[in-house]
């Protein structure tokens, strides 16, 4: 007997899977234009998904001609005759021949079907991955990176499968229904309709199993999800060595273990529950295919109808089956896809709050001149800058933060080294993020070059500016392509000489694969120093005009320290810096120091002179920086030549 699931484009499983989606489906409220947006995504694959549609339809007249020839076959036996057996060869080269093309109509699906899915995943992710890396900061700290990846993965390709599997099925479906159920009534519809009295027999239950399996899959995605995150936490660098010093290995490993065994048992469950399905629609489908038999042997004694007839009624059977209990459920497939888009539509949707301007002007290279003017700052709120989806939470907070910065001004000539201190939350952060626009000012300006910030081109300001924070990142690759991260076309001898510039030249000539060295997950192969000094090579490579230092001697031992300073110092050789500090060496070989408390600049000078004064200066030098010195300062290196820095000690978490 012939499978009754292998017909009909869309086979049992797509039926329960889509039975077992339902509720999650029509939870979704989709946004409007999503299907305009969806019709104008695929315009660049009409041609194929119109020839992909005429294969499909071709194959569905195939699966229907088959059984009838092959009812004719039999009547041509039973008829006897002279021409008989001329006619069943040529019946029987024509079955053969509907089999080629039905095979070569197959690959010609399979085809389309790639190049139609696949152009739309690449189409997809590219735009949401570009769209990413445009997002600010705050948007980075709030999302779920899983839920995000998810975006880019299981929800492109439900995207694609709209015009693929649910398409082409639909599409099949409803030709190879309408085909057979006309051909089947021609033929006799009262075993037609028999027949057809079965399948509620089946649907019935069907759906009740559909609506346990999203109940036990749903509970199996979020364990999964726990799972996945556990893994990403605990095998990571700084996750691990947690484990390993608080000695609670054991405990870990218990605790994934209860979640893979419920994983384990909802498994066992899922499987045994579409065996279900699958044995349910089997016997339907022998009952069916028995009462033909039944019926129709008995009509074809009585005369009424041929052998052949009953013959191809019993084929033709197969293939009513499945498209019956598929299109029962169009609806929620088409709805699946719809959703996939729609949340893909959702992430392109979110505008990022750093954009360049179609007349944005380049920044003169080399200028070194800094500027705010009476820069005021509040951070965005959740529901500027994210989506609740993505955050796991049922609404956004829409609070407006307080002003972190409120009117701040100063000027940083080329060449000098501005000092920038406070106390933690002061604002000293937020103020180096918008040289580079991490984030835009709320009101004010900065510029660079003489040009807002707002109104560069967004190459031309970043080629300007270079930052070392105290934390600097390091991608899983080599040292070469780390540091061509900076200057993708430098040669080795740019490389060589950007490593003796940081002073770790020598460290990396002794590792036995040079420049091709893995560095490991964020950089941890290497100690903090070496590590620190190989983001100063790539500062190098880039030779900025403007310099931002963000800490980076901040979590050094002495040793360590010594090291990078004298890096730094190279570095900072004739350029602009803006340095947030919290050691007195730099602090004191500032050209000015900037005194920041609650996003006010309350003191600006030299060392001696605040020091003097007796305020909030004073105070951190008393409490701080006096006993937090460095060992060895940046003009004891460089020499009396002038650089501009923003010295920081606490990182501001706003």
């Amino acid at each position: 007997m012939s499978n009754p699931m292998a017909g009909g484009g869309m086979g049992g499983w797509s039926t329960l899977r889509s039975m077992r989606s339902r509720d999650e489906v029509r939870s979704h409220q989709l946004s409007r234009g999503a299907t305009r947006r969806i019709v104008a995504f695929a315009r660049p694959y009409r041609r194929d998904i119109v020839v992909f549609l005429i294969t499909v339809v071709l194959a569905a007249v195939i699966g229907v001609a088959t059984p009838v020839l092959a009812g004719d076959v039999i009547n041509t036996i039973t008829k006897g005759g002279a021409d008989a057996g001329g006619i069943i060869v040529r019946l029987a080269l024509l079955i053969a021949g509907l089999a080629v093309a039905d095979a070569l109509l197959s690959l010609a699906q399979r085809w389309y079907s790639a190049r139609i899915g696949e152009g739309i995943i690449l189409d997809l992710r590219t735009r949401v991955y570009d769209h990413v890396q445009r997002m600010p900061l705050q948007f980075f700290t709030r999302t779920q990176t899983g839920a995000l990846v998810s975006r880019l993965n299981n929800d492109v390709q439900g995207a694609q499968r709209a015009f693929t599997s649910t398409l082409s099925g639909v599409v099949s479906n409803i030709i190879q229904l309408v085909l057979t159920a006309v051909v089947m009534f021609t033929l006799s519809w009262q075993i037609t309709v028999l027949s057809l009295l079965l399948l509620p027999i089946f649907v019935i239950p069907a759906r009740r199993v559909g609506k346990r399996l999203a109940e036990i899959t749903r509970e199996a995605y979020n364990l999964d999800a726990k799972m996945n995150a556990t893994m990403t936490e605990r095998f990571g660098v700084s996750g691990a060595l947690l484990v390993k010093l608080f000695g609670k290995p054991e405990d870990e490993a218990r605790r994934f273990a209860e979640r893979a065994d419920r994983v384990r048992d909802i498994g066992v469950q899922t499987a045994m529950y579409s065996r279900t399905f699958f044995v349910a629609m089997l016997l339907v489908a022998s009952l069916a295919q028995a009462l033909t038999y039944g019926l129709g042997g008995w009509l074809a004694v009585t005369g009424s109808v041929s052998a052949g007839t009953v013959v191809t009624l019993a084929l033709l059977l197969t293939r009513l089956y499945g498209p019956l209990t598929a299109l029962s459920n169009v609806r929620v497939d088409v709805m699946s896809a719809l959703v996939s888009f729609d949340r893909v539509f959702e992430v392109l949707d979110l505008k990022p709050s750093i954009a360049e301007k179609p007349d944005a002007v380049t920044i003169p290279a080399g200028s070194g001149r800094l500027e705010f003017r009476d820069v005021r700052f509040r951070y965005p709120s959740a529901a500027e800058v994210s989506l609740a989806s993505l955050e796991d939470v049922a609404a956004l907070d829409r609070t407006v933060s307080e002003p972190v910065l409120r009117g701040v001004s100063f000027t940083v000539e080329p060449g000098q080294m501005v000092a920038l201190v406070g106390p933690s939350g002061a604002g000293k952060s937020t103020t180096s993020m918008l040289v580079s626009r991490v984030y835009d000012v709320t009101d004010g300006e900065v510029r660079v070059g003489g040009v807002d910030v707002r109104d560069a081109t967004l190459d031309s300001l970043r080629d300007e500016i270079g930052v070392v924070t105290q934390d600097s990142h390091l991608f899983h690759e080599t040292i070469a392509e780390n540091l061509r991260y900076a200057k993708a076309d430098a040669t080795d001898e740019e490389l060589w000489a950007a490593l003796r510039g940081a002073q770790v030249e020598e460290l990396v000539r002794a590792l036995p694969e040079g420049l091709e060295t893995m560095v490991g997950e964020r950089g941890y192969r290497f100690s903090g120093g070496e590590k620190q000094r190989i983001a100063i090579a790539r500062l190098l490579l880039k030779a900025p005009s403007i310099v931002i230092l963000d800490e980076a001697t901040a979590h050094l031992d002495s040793e360590s320290e010594a090291a990078v300073q004298r890096a730094l110092a190279v570095a900072l050789r004739g350029r602009t810096a803006l340095v947030i500090a919290h050691r007195l060496s730099t602090v004191r070989e500032a050209d000015q120091i900037l005194v920041l408390d609650h996003g006010r600049i309350v003191e600006r000078g030299r060392h001696d002179e605040l020091v003097a004064v007796g305020g909030l200066y004073a105070e951190l030098y008393r409490t701080q920086f006096s006993v937090a010195d460095s060992p060895k300062p940046f003009l004891d290196v460089v020499g009396p030549e002038p650089v501009t820095t923003v010295a920081r000690r606490d990182y501001d978490p706003e």
